[in-house]
């Protein structure tokens, strides 16, 4: 029996002071729904919850941003789908105005009709907008380095300018092998177009690529060689957590002064039959620049369709990881 310390009493009470702390971590576990609470219940544990949670959160963002991207893709392809409407009425009219049945007064009405149809195509491809940002207007295409070392064509004596109207990122490569004629090649070798050019001011417009070459009075014909790099398009989609993991996308010019190619009043004439005629290749080539920028949008469509769904699915099996770190187990919790 000792008289100045109590062990007993002493070991009751550190016996107490456990059984209670124990049992307000337990309660605090219970209340919360959390294992871990603080970073003293599982230092380790709270790093790796923390970053998962950081995924997470980013995996469940990035899939906002690609259903976000599907809507601005359906307003640009449903505007187009207005487009190929007017273009169809266009060639219509021009197979009607080719017919010599028709007397001038017959021409003058499908003419007038065909100008206002030409208006409202650049109506839509100005006022088609998504979140105050223009899709048709040339605006998310590609830009072209503007340095000479890169773009050596800006090096060339007499080009002016080189501009493009939606060209996919890439380096394009002109060369000539016959006199009077230029040749645009993309990196991949898979595609050409060769136009005419002559000594002096002019545009070299190679339409298929959507890239337009300006050349002042002392340009010399044929002389306008070497590569244009176009830079990835204005519009880019963070569809992933991480830096880097983004998807980009040009829209080209879909006015008549775009890859349409009918702004000039003689692409687009019935007057006569032979001129109506030509009217009628000239709104073809039109539709089919139509078919592939919408053919190319609905690609995408379906491209973000999937990576929505891999975003989900990539969140779901992360949270369940981070929630076997952080969430309590009811069954085992002392």
């Amino acid at each position: 029996m000792r008289i100045n310390h109590n062990i007993a009493a002493l070991n009751t009470y550190r016996q107490l002071n456990t059984a209670n702390n124990g049992q307000m971590k337990s309660m605090e576990k219970l209340s919360s729904g959390l294992r871990i609470n603080r970073a003293g219940d599982d230092a380790a544990g709270l790093a790796i919850s923390e970053k998962m949670r950081g995924q997470i959160r980013g995996l469940d963002m990035a899939a906002k941003n690609a259903q976000d991207a599907t809507s601005m893709l359906q307003t640009a392809e449903g505007a187009l789908n207005e487009t190929h409407s007017i273009l169809q009425r266009m060639r219509e009219l021009a197979v009607q105005g080719a017919n010599d049945t028709n007397v001038d007064q017959d021409r003058d009405a499908i003419q007038e009709e065909l100008n206002e149809l030409k208006k409202e195509i650049d109506r839509i491809g100005d006022t088609t907008e998504f979140n105050k940002q223009t899709l048709l207007n040339g605006g998310l295409g590609g830009t072209v380095e503007q340095d000479a070392k890169t773009t050596t064509v800006l090096a060339v004596t007499g080009v002016a300018s080189a501009t493009t109207n939606g060209a996919i990122a890439d380096t394009y490569t002109i060369s000539s092998d016959d006199t009077g004629k230029l040749t645009m090649t993309n990196s991949a070798g898979d595609k050409t177009q060769t136009i005419s050019n002559t000594d002096g001011v002019q545009e070299l417009n190679f339409s298929d690529f959507g890239i337009t070459i300006k050349t002042n009075a002392g340009y010399t014909a044929d002389s306008a060689l070497g590569d244009i790099v176009v830079k990835s398009g204005s519009v880019t989609f963070q569809i992933g957590a991480n830096e880097g993991q983004n998807l980009s996308l040009n829209i080209r010019n879909m006015k008549t002064d775009g890859v349409l190619d009918l702004a000039d009043a003689g692409k687009v004439d019935v007057s006569t039959h032979d001129k109506a005629k030509a009217t009628i290749t000239n709104i073809d080539k039109a539709i089919t620049e139509v078919s592939k920028e919408r053919s190319k949008l609905g690609a995408y469509q379906n491209r973000l369709d999937h990576t929505i769904n891999n975003l989900n699915t990539s969140s779901e099996n992360l949270t369940a990881a981070e929630s076997r770190i952080r969430d309590v187990d009811y069954a085992l919790v002392s």
